[in-house]
């Protein structure tokens, strides 16, 4: 009994850690030109640092064929982008200004952010 109480306790923080304490790792881009990987439930880079003003390239290498990984969303640029399997998904956005940018797939499991500095 002792055993299945401490493995409830150790599944209950490990999803609290990975739903709301989780944090990717930052990439800065010099140019505005990142690629992403989107397998394993996750985007990575999954935070982008990017130069305000400027165009923005993104690439994303599609390796997951889980449904909810079939599009990417931008919902403060308006933008959405269908995702085919494979590393030839090119999104180029707008100049944008400072700020921090969502994206997430259509069911906001898989999620990113772009930081606009």
């Amino acid at each position: 009994m002792l055993l299945i109480n401490l493995l409830g306790v150790l599944l209950i923080a490990a999803i609290i850690w990975w739903f709301w304490l989780y944090k990717p790792r930052q990439v800065a881009s010099n140019n505005n030109q990142v690629n992403i990987v989107v397998n394993n439930g996750v985007y990575q880079p999954g935070n982008i640092k990017v130069s305000a003003g400027e165009k923005v390239k993104l690439r994303f290498d599609r390796q997951d064929s889980a449904p909810c990984a079939e599009m990417v969303i931008f919902p403060q640029l308006d933008i959405s982008h269908e995702l085919k399997m494979g590393p030839d998904n090119k999104i180029a956005l707008p100049a944008l200004e400072h700020g921090e940018y969502d994206f997430h797939c259509q069911m906001q499991m898989y999620k990113g952010k772009l930081i606009v500095e």
